[in-house]
């Protein structure tokens, strides 16, 4: 784990991600920061004994595990039950989930009555809110509630709709400063920090230059203070071909096929499970042995 956002006891916590660009007499260099998605306990345990900083429990949930066509129409109770099981599985990993679609976009009080779920119910420490300008009153509420929030601008996927697809935003001038007006509104509201997702790797690394809260970037180039990835795209194990932002690490979806394809054609062939395999009682003979006499 880095070093630089660490606790005394290894955990990672808010403040420690916060404090990521304040360098110390302790740590004068620190690294960057590496988060990934996770949904389950065993996700969870591997990427945690890895050294992962941040687990967040995105809404790609949704695409990546639950088969629908987009994150809409994932639902809190989706997030909620995805949450309890990463949370049981991380132990020094900062645990952030995701607020789905339509769990924010009406009143603040309901806002912040589901992101306190989060964090009641499903032991969450932070959660990640879509959303620029529009959302500063939102994010200053949460904060105030107690509830550290992880900003999200550029692409957010739950605008889908309105931007008309998956498609990189700030490419003009002038949306380039609508981008800029939205990292400092998330950062006035108090947020902790903030994805950038799909954005000209110059316009990230001005962002990053003038923000004091951490960027995490997602197809938005180097020069951000940490990275994110959903982890089944890093690993092959999605069903769409890869962004351009996404590095395969492993073809796991590949290892999978294969491994399943082996084990038909021994059921099949009789050959597995082969008598070492097997339980024996004592004095008994099975049919088969009979059979053969």
């Amino acid at each position: 784990m880095s070093a630089a956002i660490r606790a005394g006891n290894g955990k990672v916590t808010v403040p420690d991600v916060l404090h990521r660009k304040l360098p110390t007499p302790e740590n004068p260099d620190p690294q960057k920061v590496t988060c990934l998605t996770a949904y389950d306990y065993p996700t969870a345990r591997l990427l945690d004994d890895a050294g992962v900083d941040i687990l967040l429990v995105g809404d790609s949930l949704g695409m990546v595990v639950l088969g629908y066509e987009n994150t809409l129409p994932v639902t809190l109770e989706e997030i909620l039950h995805h949450t309890r099981a990463v949370r049981r599985g991380a132990r020094r990993a900062l645990v952030v989930a995701d607020l789905p679609y339509g769990t924010y976009h009406g009143s603040a009080e309901e806002a912040v009555r589901n992101a306190i779920r989060c964090v009641k119910e499903a032991g969450a420490e932070a959660v990640k809110v879509e959303g620029g300008e529009r959302r500063l009153g939102l994010i200053h509420q949460l904060v105030e509630a107690e509830i550290p929030v992880m900003g999200h601008i550029g692409l957010t996927p739950q605008s889908l709709h309105q931007l008309g697809g998956y498609k990189v935003q700030g490419k003009t001038s002038d949306a380039a400063e609508r981008l800029l007006r939205d990292a400092r509104a998330v950062e006035a509201a108090g947020a902790f920090a903030i994805v950038l997702e799909a954005i000209p790797r110059e316009l990230a690394a001005r962002v990053t230059h003038e923000l004091s809260i951490p960027t995490i970037g997602i197809g938005a180039g180097p020069d951000c203070d940490g990275q994110v990835l959903v982890l089944h795209d890093m690993l092959g194990l999605s069903f769409t071909p890869p962004a351009k932002f996404v590095r395969r690490y492993a073809d796991l979806g590949e290892v999978v096929r294969a491994a399943v394809t082996e084990f038909c054609r021994d059921v099949r062939s009789g050959s597995f499970p082969s008598d070492a395999e097997s339980y024996h009682a004592a004095g008994v003979e099975s049919g088969s042995s009979r059979l053969r006499r």
